[in-house]
């Protein structure tokens, strides 16, 4: 049981099953005492210390909602962002997923260090996932708890259960569809409709950073490939169909040490 339990994990989206692991484990190691908050919110001070705290970029995305929220708001972060990782045309690359991520959660930072003062942005964050991953997908229906309603309501549906249980997350959400809005807007509105260009494009360092070897599934288990053959044999000297060097077999016939 544990075992498939495992290899579901590893099978699912690797940005999406790493946020939701990350907020998770985040949040239960700071309600249950082993972490302080002190390490982990942003604040622009700590960034020009020496040596600068630059890890409080991501972790200020990474505190949930306390209780049901540290079920809650993993699950949502993992849904949304699973669907910009695996189903949305915007984002045909894992690098261009990521990029977006960077762009979106800055874009997030700077509105709420600006307007709203806020030192943690999970809500954000999840409400921009939430607004890119539905706004094209009008006609299509969706469930939101225990109500099916159009999927591209489903930001404003978050709105109304945030009046109705927490509503002092409204404005840090409001911050996260204007974030998505933006990000929208520089990478396709502007392209498309205003006769513009990409303002975002992803730079060629996130996807040299991306790349990773080539992997194929074995009936048995997972193998990594090389590159290419030729590229292996340039490496070990190794040719096709004998395991020896090529200058090797050039020596003639080998004599035993000692021999005749």
């Amino acid at each position: 049981m544990s075992s498939e339990i495992m290899d579901a994990y590893w099978a699912a989206p690797p940005m999406a099953r790493t946020l939701a692991t990350a907020i998770l484990i985040t949040s239960v190691s700071v309600y249950f005492g082993l972490l302080s908050t002190s390490w982990i919110y942003f604040t622009e001070d700590r960034l020009f210390r020496l040596p600068p705290e630059i890890w409080r970029l991501a972790t200020s995305f990474l505190l949930s909602g306390p209780q049901l929220g540290i079920l809650l708001d993993p699950y949502f972060a993992y849904q949304y962002l699973k669907q910009l990782e695996t189903q949305n045309p915007k984002f045909p690359r894992k690098e261009d997923v990521l990029w977006y991520l960077m762009t979106v959660g800055g874009f997030i930072i700077l509105i709420n260090r600006t307007v709203l003062n806020g030192v943690f942005y999970l809500p954000g964050l999840i409400m921009a996932l939430t607004y890119t991953a539905t706004q094209d997908a009008r006609g299509v229906k969706t469930s939101f708890f225990f109500f099916t309603v159009p999927a591209q309501t489903v930001p404003y549906c978050m709105l109304v259960a945030s009046l109705l249980m927490s509503p002092g997350v409204i404005p840090l959400q409001i911050s996260g569809i204007v974030s998505a809005h933006l990000h929208d807007f520089l990478t396709r509105l502007w392209p498309e409709f205003g006769g513009g260009w990409n303002l975002l494009p992803t730079p060629s360092l996130i996807s040299r950073l991306v790349q990773t070897p080539r992997v194929f599934q074995r009936e048995y288990g997972t193998a990594i490939r090389p590159p290419s053959a030729q590229a292996s044999g340039s490496t070990t000297g190794a040719a096709t169909g004998s395991v020896l060097p090529d200058s090797w077999k050039t020596r003639g016939t080998g004599r035993r040490l000692g021999g005749d």
